[in-house]
């Protein structure tokens, strides 16, 4: 009778049942890849080396978030697996019907990111890749149908992979951003650059070609997007700049819902770079951007406009390191004074404020700058200005570095 009563009472629950229940429920997990189509998208958005070692496809280093994290390495029994890097048919070999997806696969091999410290390292795998970027190139190019939107996700996926990465190199650390200092060193060369560059010549030809709609792309080149591509202006190799010059270029032309966001992000990266760091690669790449953009503004000019020459770029004339892009920041300033005569008097006390007192390398640069402005001004804004200027003019003729010759003309015409 007891033994009966006792078998009725509950058991107490094992410790592994314990340990299975502590965390309020069954561990998640991995999607089942049984079907061998999921398993061979897996495989090709892995992105890993053929040394089973996860390669870093996006910048840890950016945190403006992003639509397309770095895929996640295959695991088999606790191993790690990475996929063959073969190959794939050319666009020749396959019927129309199969070119696009072909290109979407083309799209994921390329995703693989590899190590270019080592010269020596998946060399074979190297010219895979290469070769299939050019192929991608001559697809975007020599398309004649609207890309669809699971095209342009991809695309923008596999840029992002590529580009997206941390700006590191031993010359960035301690860096003394010195005019003279900076003229005299030698750029930084990216050693992926052979991949990279391709990778941004297919780009620009996607976000230039006519197939490409903006209404669909714009939900992939987001503001993350442009914020990080925005970041990668302050990379030391040239060459990198200058495909990132005319890409923005491109996007502000074709994404005019983007438009306001671009000069926005553009001011606070110089906000940053006058008030706060004093370094930035980029900063006349991104004026000479600015130069066509201003030179669009329609008349009267917007407030917003006048803002921006107020609080970004006059006080541009403050680092010293105004040698690396003055050219650049000298007509942005010269085509708001043609725009609106009437700013030339805000331009003119600007430069007064920023004057050089020991620089004189920097004057030299003032003075020329200011010889342009007074080109384009009108007697009556002139009037208001000048006995600071005058001021400042016999200043600089007593100095012992004054080169101001070539003002005898502009000073004539007014």
């Amino acid at each position: 009778m007891i033994k009966q009563i006792l078998g009725r009472l509950p058991r107490k629950p094992s410790k592994s049942a314990d340990n299975r229940d502590s965390s309020g429920g069954s561990t998640p997990s991995l999607p089942n890849a049984s079907t061998s189509s999921r398993s061979g998208d897996l495989l090709n958005s892995s992105v890993t080396d053929l040394n089973s070692q996860v390669l870093p496809g996006l910048n840890p280093g950016l945190n403006h978030g992003s639509r397309y994290p770095p895929a996640v390495s295959l695991r088999l029994n606790g191993n790690l697996v990475s996929p063959p890097y073969e190959a794939l048919p050319s666009f020749r070999d396959v019927p129309s019907s199969e070119k696009q997806n072909l290109f979407i696969k083309k799209l994921n091999l390329c995703c693989v990111v590899f190590d270019f410290t080592d010269p020596t390292k998946n060399l074979r795998e190297k010219d895979i890749k290469r070769q299939t970027l050019l192929e991608l190139v001559d697809y975007v190019t020599s398309a004649n149908g609207k890309f669809p939107e699971n095209v342009i996700q991809e695309t923008i996926r596999m840029v992002s992979i590529n580009l997206f990465r941390a700006l590191t190199s031993p010359s960035r650390e301690n860096k003394v951003l010195e005019a003279f200092d900076l003229e005299e060193e030698e750029p930084v060369m990216d050693p992926a650059w052979q991949h990279l560059q391709i990778v941004y010549e297919c780009f620009l030809r996607f976000v230039a070609s006519p197939e490409t709609d903006a209404k669909l792309a714009k939900r992939y080149i987001d503001h993350s997007f442009i914020l990080r591509l925005l970041d990668l202006f302050d990379s030391e190799d040239p060459r990198e700049r200058e495909y990132l010059k005319t890409i923005l270029h491109r996007i502000y032309g074709k994404f005019m819902v983007h438009r306001p966001f671009i000069r926005k992000a553009i001011n606070n990266i110089f906000y940053r770079f006058i008030f706060e760091t004093e370094k930035f690669n980029g900063i006349a790449e991104l004026l000479e951007i600015l130069g066509s953009i201003i030179n669009g503004f329609a008349l009267p000019l917007k407030e917003e406009h006048k803002l921006f020459l107020v609080r970004a770029l006059i006080p541009l004339h403050k680092p010293k390191c105004i040698a690396m892009y003055h050219q650049q920041l000298s007509y942005c300033i010269t085509q708001f004074v043609e725009k609106d005569c009437k700013l030339a008097d805000t331009v003119i006390r600007g430069l007064l404020k920023y004057w050089p007192i020991t620089n004189s390398s920097k004057e030299v640069m003032f003075l020329g700058e200011l010889e342009e402005v007074l080109e384009a001004t009108q007697p009556a804004e002139f009037q208001r200005c000048m006995v600071p200027l005058f001021r400042q003019l016999a200043r600089c003729l007593n100095s012992s570095h004054f080169q101001n010759f070539f003002f005898c003309s502009t000073f004539n015409a007014i």
